[in-house]
């Protein structure tokens, strides 16, 4: 018996192959998913998708205000998330505000949820 055959007696084959055609025809899905979610695993760049799913855009000082991180430090977070892209920038003038690609909201505006806004007065 080859080592990568069910031995189980109640296998379903069909099931299995509906089950392998599904991922296949899925598969850059998955890879969107996965990319977005490799990125957002950074606590970082966590913060800064939700705060950009929260405030839609902001630019790097900004970000680094709110960070308390230095400009450059919080530039290396945005370019990898805009290389993967899940973000966009939009200039005005000298200044790059960033947002969530909208397909990217959509995906992570679920894991955002489980997150209460506060702001205080």
């Amino acid at each position: 018996m080859a080592s990568d055959t069910c031995i189980r007696l109640l296998a379903d084959p069909i099931q299995i192959n509906q089950c392998k055609s599904m991922l296949s025809e899925n598969q850059e899905s998955f890879n969107r998913i996965s990319e977005a979610l490799s990125l957002a695993g950074n606590e970082v760049r966590l913060k800064i998708l939700y705060l950009l799913s929260v405030e839609k855009q902001l630019c790097p000082c900004d970000l680094s205000d709110i960070l308390g991180m230095t400009i450059p430090a919080v530039s290396q977070h945005l370019r990898k998330l805009k290389d993967g892209r899940v973000i966009e920038g939009r200039r005005v003038g000298q200044t790059i505000f960033y947002s969530l690609r909208q397909d990217h909201l959509e995906l992570l505006k679920p894991l955002f949820s489980h997150i209460q806004p506060t702001l205080s007065v």
